[in-house]
């Protein structure tokens, strides 16, 4: 809810043109008009005439000073936070000090007495009037001080996390972009002397794979580059296990512009194929299959599990551990990844918010999970 700024000598504000701020402020004015009128309320019926009074007074108040401070946030988040906060307290100083003199000039309608509970005549005498104004401004003042600092202090606090978190993800990201170079580099390397120009295609391969995983600018990418990403290592183990090797893609419905964690299905895809495709001699299927679910998007990803005389990898769960923690900081409490054998297979299931790279959305290309070329499965 905080502006975005680029550094810490800006002034931190909620946005106050949205609703939910809006709300707050409703809730924290009325909340404050119980407290005033339960502290000066003799009787029952003054109590009902009081909290009228005092709402709708603080009301006013508390929404114009939240109208002002929104068309005035671009402004003010380009000035420092002294010339910012100076200019946002004198936003809400003028706010209380015309609706306070447009309360007044109501008091002294004879049909609007009541409103403030003033005598008709009274309201308008100068001292009175001048009283009346100079009160409600210091303490608006008072107020506001105390809310800008609240918010600026609050919105440091969350940019700080943002960035820890940012850091966390970056320091992750990075952790877990050689996890896929290892058997890569040892099937050129079995390629070379056997078959030069699979280990050529092989080495192409894996310099696209490279130029999605190792740009450090994005930590996220769309689905359809991930997608184009783990088809890239699929074809890479194709040309390394041949026949042994198949993979069903059905993920056609997903959106490609929805935005995704780089490296989310790789690592998941490079597990089944290492850990349940390659210790059966027999080879298997892995099955990745997607859907959106209404503002969720749900990803699996399933292989057969090593049969009893296979010679299983054993493995130290990094990617999952890793996909987890990234998709936690990414999605706070709104993202998870199950891992669990079921049956004779190995299942990873993703949800994760779907978040578009843009308006609208459109299917994924035609091509993404299409058989791969017959000489990319020939070894």
């Amino acid at each position: 809810m905080a502006a975005p700024v680029r550094n810490g000598s800006h002034l931190e504000l909620p946005d106050f043109c949205a609703a939910r701020a809006t709300l707050a402020v409703v809730l924290i004015v009325t909340l404050i008009a119980v407290i005033l009128t339960i502290a000066r309320a003799d009787t029952l019926l003054h109590v009902w005439l009081d909290l009228a009074r005092i709402s709708l007074f603080l009301l006013w108040t508390g929404l114009g000073s939240a109208a002002l401070l929104c068309a005035l946030r671009p402004r003010l988040s380009s000035l420092s936070i002294g010339v910012a906060s100076a200019l946002a307290l004198g936003a809400i100083g003028l706010v209380v000090a015309l609706i306070s003199l447009a309360a007044s000039i109501l008091a002294a309608q004879p049909d609007l007495a009541f409103l403030t509970g003033a005598h008709p005549l009274r309201a308008l005498l100068p001292l009175d009037l001048g009283g009346f104004v100079a009160r409600n401004v210091t303490v608006g003042l008072i107020v506001g001080g105390l809310a800008l600092r609240y918010f600026h202090v609050a919105g440091e606090w969350r940019r700080n996390v943002e960035m820890q978190a940012r850091a966390r993800v970056d320091a992750l990201q990075a952790r877990i972009r050689p996890h896929f170079l290892y058997n890569s580099m040892n099937t050129i390397a079995a390629l070379t002397r056997s078959d030069p120009e699979q280990a050529e295609r092989c080495i192409e391969d894996l310099s696209d794979l490279f130029r999605v995983s190792l740009d450090e600018r994005r930590s996220r990418i769309t689905l359809q580059e991930e997608l184009q990403a783990a088809r890239t290592y699929q074809q890479i183990e194709q040309r390394r296990l041949g026949a042994r090797l198949q993979v069903q893609w059905d993920v056609g419905t997903l959106p490609a512009r929805a935005l995704v964690p780089s490296l989310l299905l790789q690592p998941l895809l490079e597990n089944a194929i290492n850990h349940g495709i390659e210790p059966r001699h027999e080879g298997g299927t892995v099955t990745i299959s997607g859907v959106l679910d209404g503002e969720v998007i749900g990803l699996t990803v399933r292989n057969p599990l090593p049969g009893p005389g296979a010679i299983a990898h054993e493995g130290n769960r990094i990617a999952l551990d890793n996909i987890r923690e990234r998709l936690s900081l990414m999605y706070p409490r709104r993202a998870e990844l199950e891992a669990a054998r079921v049956g004779d297979e190995f299942v990873v299931r993703l949800r994760f918010p779907y978040t578009p790279a843009e308006q609208g959305s459109e299917p994924l290309a035609a091509d993404v999970g299409a058989p791969l070329p017959a000489n990319a499965a020939s070894l």
